[in-house]
């Protein structure tokens, strides 16, 4: 990793914050405020085909900011506003920085790295520009590049790897993550503040289909949207900061992923609620407020999708996961009435199985609130909407599993659809999102119910009784143990992970060299001697990102006459066999009596010849 060029990086992510803290941005939002900022700026630039122009003028831009409100502050003009440190920012950069390091060390290794975030990031990266209609290596051309163009700008700094793409993302996700903090009532109070820290942590159980070593966005998605539902109550009485916030994390979030839209409705649900809350007035005046006050945010918002769908349209003759109303109609069509019933039963059989992480994950938030809920009635006599957030929580997971089940028959092929592909993995975003509005909700409340209400007389004393305040320090003291020890698991089975990944087909191709960086379309096939890699697409995905080729090929069965075998080989211009396979290396024996165990080969005439 280069420092200087992180250095770099990071002075322009701060001229930003300087400047949105300037603007009365709340110190818990402003640092994915930047992000986001930077990522739309990246977008304009990214289509109007000035890509890396883009990267340095928006790193400048926050250097120059930077510069700026420095020379102010020593004026005593214009010095940023600074909230102090909590103890839950030292949880923050702490695990922050140990989840960082392990990241930087991580290999990628799910398929759909290979078969798009990783491949469209190193294609950014190495091109400078969106892919067109010629650029074949981009399988899924309808997907939006927010999170490929956050990580293009990071790594066009510190350097293109995979662990630097993981720790731009991971950036992105603990920015996001850092907002739940601006909803607390009082950041001095230890035990609500890591209730959050440990909600962070425990999210990450429900992520264990992906976990943070991976590109995929699954966690991404409900993250940017609590820090958008933060912003709306937060920024509840300052409508139009609240209005630019919501535009920002609404329009990022769809250029995000399309399956985005379900989190959009709750965040435009939620804003709609807070304006009506908020409107003052005649009736009349109130219904023309909100209605324009909603209409401009939404209309803001979805803008910068709307300019991607027209351009995939225009620029794609067709697109895998586009969004078509015809397409679904023919989908469903090709399905049939049988099929849908299939697959609907498999649907239910999954919800309610035992096995299910995000079954459990619902089960989990239903009774922490209700608990809850009644030791505040009891104990504290306070009454509180927790069973009332329970039931909205359970309308939204309903709501998600109606818009999974409508994807998984309208989107899918009947192959993957029968067996619920990435069923887990798809509801556990709802499940982080839900377990991140109740614990955000609960906190609040939990420090409503405390004995003390004024902040400034808070301290040793300001309890009702010994008893309650033993009680508060067990309570904080469980909170930080649990916070820590839940981060450590995640940080812990990273590594772990990493480790058991070594023997996997991504770790040896490594081995036979360093990856390719300039895009061709070099024809290269991959030796694997695991039909299930070759099968599933992994290897030809995994050869075109290694070798940034659109040619490459994964082939395991080597059962053909000497003479075919020849034929076979010199189709193409580069073999790679990073795991020995018996069959090619007998093959290669007898058509070309070369000894050929592992590494990279260029293909000639007679025979091949090791690439060093």
């Amino acid at each position: 990793m280069a420092w200087l060029g992180l250095v770099f990086y990071g002075l322009g992510l701060m001229g930003y914050n300087a400047t949105y803290r300037r603007l009365g941005v709340s110190p818990y939002l402003s640092w994915l405020t930047d992000m986001l900022t930077q990522i739309l700026l990246l977008y304009v630039f990214a289509m109007l085909g000035w890509l890396n122009l883009g990267i340095w003028v928006v790193t400048l831009l926050g250097i120059g900011m930077l510069v700026i409100w420095t020379v102010l502050g020593r004026l005593g003009k214009g010095a940023v506003p600074f909230e102090g440190l909590h103890v839950f920012d030292l949880w923050m950069i702490g695990l922050g920085l140990a989840m960082a390091n392990v990241l930087g060390h991580s290999p990628l290794i799910h398929y759909d790295n290979f078969s798009h975030w990783a491949v469209m990031v190193k294609f950014l990266t190495f091109t400078g520009h969106l892919p067109g209609a010629h650029d074949a290596i981009i399988s899924f051309t309808s997907y939006p590049p927010a999170t490929a163009l956050f990580m293009t700008q990071f790594v066009h700094w510190v350097g293109f790897s995979e662990g630097a793409m993981l720790i731009a993302q991971f950036l992105l996700i603990w920015a996001a993550s850092y907002s739940v903090f601006a909803v607390l009532r009082d950041r001095s109070r230890v035990l609500t503040s890591f209730l959050l820290c440990l909600t962070i942590a425990v999210s990450y159980v429900f992520n264990i289909n992906i976990r943070l070593n991976n590109l995929l966005v699954d966690y991404v998605l409900p993250v940017l949207a609590v820090a958008g539902l933060v912003g709306v109550y937060v920024y509840r009485r300052r409508p139009w900061l609240q209005a630019a916030h919501v535009s920002l994390v609404g329009a990022v979030l769809l250029l995000v992923k399309n399956s985005a839209a379900f989190f959009v409705v709750v965040l435009v649900g939620y804003l709609l609620t807070s304006l009506i809350r908020q409107a003052q007035g005649r009736w009349w005046r109130q219904t023309l407020t909100v209605l324009g006050r909603l209409a401009l945010t939404v209309g803001t918002m979805v803008l910068p999708f709307l300019w991607w769908e027209w351009h995939v349209k225009t620029t794609f003759t067709e697109s895998k996961h586009e969004i078509s109303a015809q397409a679904y109609s023919q989908q469903l069509a090709h399905e049939g009435t049988r099929a849908v019933y299939k697959i609907g039963q498999r649907f239910l059989d999954q919800i309610f199985s035992q096995q299910s992480l995000s079954t459990k994950g619902i089960l989990l938030i239903n009774v922490v609130l209700l608990v809850s809920w009644l030791l505040l009635r009891v104990v504290s006599h306070q009454r509180t909407p927790l069973v009332k957030l329970a039931l909205l929580l359970d309308v939204i997971f309903i709501l998600y599993y109606g818009s999974l089940f409508g994807m998984y028959i309208l989107s899918m092929p009947y192959a993957e659809a029968i067996t619920l592909d990435g069923f887990e993995r798809y509801m556990s975003s709802t499940v982080v999102l839900n377990l991140f509005i109740g614990a955000m909700v609960l906190a609040y409340y939990l420090d409503t119910a405390l004995y003390e209400q004024d902040f400034t007389k808070r301290d040793l004393r300001a309890f009702k009784s010994i008893r309650t305040k033993n009680a508060y320090q067990l309570g904080s003291f469980l909170m930080i143990f649990f916070a820590i020890i839940m981060m450590y698991s995640e940080i812990n089975g990273t590594t772990f992970t990493n480790r058991m990944n070594r023997s996997t087909l991504p770790i040896q191709l490594a081995r036979t060299g360093k990856p390719w960086t300039h895009y061709s379309h070099r024809r290269v096939l991959l030796v694997d001697p695991h039909p299930g890699d070759v099968d599933s697409y992994y290897a030809g995905f995994l050869a075109n990102y290694y070798f940034f080729t659109d040619k490459g090929v994964g082939q395991e069965n080597f059962m053909e006459s000497p003479s075919a075998f020849k034929q076979n080989i010199q189709r193409y211009q580069y073999v790679a066999v990073p795991e020995y396979h018996h069959t090619f290396t007998v093959m290669m024996r007898h058509a070309y009596h070369q000894n050929v165990r592992t590494g990279l080969f260029k293909v000639t005439v007679t025979g091949l010849q090791r690439v060093r």
